[in-house]
């Protein structure tokens, strides 16, 4: 069973207006085969959590902690992060000029386990996974995320969430950009990573559309840098009806 969890986190940026607070005291807890989505309108600091998870130098947490099976998160390099567990599914994937899918991906898995896979069952598993994300083959020989469409990006974001097997995936805005055919094929591909490593999932999202695909355990409402209500799957189903004006009025 592992645990990531959050405790009174507050988390500061740095503008061109001065020092910003966007987080103001969270608290979740995330465990082994739970599914938390996290929503909330914009601005509300949902996707400054996702990136302080993973160690964005951007961001400055300034009170608080976040432990990963007990260990200080806070106090890990961003790889160090990657190596424990935790896995970061971006909202706009950076290109990475001259370096191919297929020696990003292998390289990764490299860096995590310590030792590079055996190559014969390593393209036997990247095949495999990309069929069932329905991706060409060709896909491995292109440079990552450059000239990618919006689907492609996602589609290869969960490409390495099947091959690299961490014990949390924080997915930031996933959906985002996706026509209703990449949203199945996306939605089944973490749903495939959960069933086959009890995978803890944190799902930043606007809307309820993709929660009709990966099914929450527990949904979180965010306003203003704090969580404003917590409940179960109904909790979403009532922000599609009512939206977010009584979260913003009150």
């Amino acid at each position: 069973m592992t645990i990531l969890q959050i405790k009174n986190l507050h988390v500061t940026v740095d503008t061109e207006q001065g020092t910003k607070e966007i987080l103001k005291g969270v608290d979740l807890t995330i465990r082994s085969g739970e599914t938390h989505a996290i929503m909330g309108p914009n601005g509300s600091g949902k996707s400054t959590l996702a990136y302080t998870i993973a160690g964005h130098p951007k961001y400055t947490v300034t009170e608080g902690e976040i432990l990963l099976d007990g260990e200080d998160v806070l106090a890990m390099s961003v790889d160090e992060r990657a190596r424990a567990g935790l896995f970061l599914a971006m909202q706009y994937p950076v290109e990475i000029p001259g370096v191919s899918v297929s020696n990003f991906l292998r390289t990764a898995k490299t860096a995590l386990s310590g030792e590079a896979p055996a190559l014969r069952g390593w393209i036997k598993d990247l095949r495999s996974a990309m069929e069932d994300l329905k991706m060409d083959s060709g896909f491995t020989e292109r440079n990552v995320n450059e000239g990618f469409s919006g689907g492609e990006k996602k589609r290869h974001e969960i490409l390495q969430l099947e091959l690299l097997k961490p014990k949390i995936a924080v997915l930031d805005e996933t959906d985002s950009g996706l026509d209703v055919d990449a949203l199945k094929i996306v939605s089944e591909g973490v749903n495939r990573a959960k069933g086959n490593t009890d995978l803890g999932v944190l799902l930043i999202t606007h809307y309820t559309r993709i929660l009709k695909y990966i099914k929450p355990d527990f949904v979180h409402v965010f306003v203003a840098g704090k969580v404003a209500e917590q409940g179960g799957p109904e909790l979403a189903e009532r922000l599609e009806a009512e939206g977010y004006d009584r979260y913003l009025k009150a």
